[in-house]
């Protein structure tokens, strides 16, 4: 067999197999960023931030059907089947290459929307409502205070309405009977603000997903190139059935 064609048959069947694997890894990608996301929904008001995480999805269910279509059409090397191939990986690639676009766009705007929506949050803490739970939930999953510091809720409501303390959920230690949140503790607070760790959380997380899109589309790219060799050469040299291993 043509060393160009086994070498191309090959890459194109480890890319069907890729499909499969792709399309469960993209899922999950997917839906941890989406999970992510939604824990902090509260402080983000850019809703569009999750179009990457929707375009990864929708990839990875159109992956899992045609990872089949690419194994078959492969292996009988049909022209059609082929072209369909390398037509299904160029869109893939092609929505990928937009969620990486979405991605770095998003991954600027982050931080520049963040301390303005985490501050409308903090503002409306009143120990009982949603926002108040978000808060909390934040402070104590990231082990943070405040929106830049610990001294930031100073400038809420909660602050002047509370004889000057803070949410115990800003405590090191919340079952602690010594933390009563007073600003004079620093020691049994968490000093830190939410808004650095949670830009770089939902850095983290965007950054762990462009480099999942990216390693794919590389992939892609490889595999529109072997649907080009093989399509080429049998259509100058042979036509038929070819089994991949003669």
């Amino acid at each position: 067999m043509d060393c160009g064609i086994f070498t191309s048959k090959t890459v194109l069947l480890f890319l069907s197999l890729v499909f499969w694997a792709a399309g469960a890894a993209l899922a999950y990608v997917g839906a941890y960023m989406l999970r992510s996301y939604d824990n902090f929904d509260h402080f983000i008001q850019d809703k569009y931030t999750l179009i990457p995480a929707a375009i990864i999805i929708g990839v990875s269910v159109v992956m899992f059907i045609f990872g089949l279509v690419g194994c078959c059409a492969t292996l009988r090397e049909s022209k059609v089947g082929l072209s369909f191939f390398f037509l299904i990986i160029m869109l893939i690639f092609a929505a990928e290459v937009a969620a990486l676009v979405f991605s770095f766009i998003y991954q600027g705007k982050i931080s520049g929307d963040l301390e303005r929506s985490m501050n409308n949050v903090f503002m409306k803490y009143d120990g009982q409502n949603a926002e108040t739970r978000a808060v909390d939930y934040l402070q104590t999953e990231v082990q943070c205070c405040g929106v830049r510091n610990y001294t930031s809720w100073s400038n809420t409501t909660w602050f002047a309405s509370h004889n000057n303390t803070v949410p115990l959920s800003c405590c090191k230690n919340r079952t602690s009977t010594q933390c009563t949140g007073r600003l004079d503790q620093p020691d049994l607070l968490n000093v830190e603000g939410c808004e650095a760790k949670l830009d770089i959380f939902l850095q983290g997380v965007l950054g762990y997903a462009m480099l999942v899109i990216l390693g794919f589309a590389i992939i892609k790219f490889f595999g529109m190139l072997s649907v080009c060799v093989i399509t080429c050469k049998t259509g100058g040299r042979r036509s038929g059935y070819q089994p991949l291993y003669a």
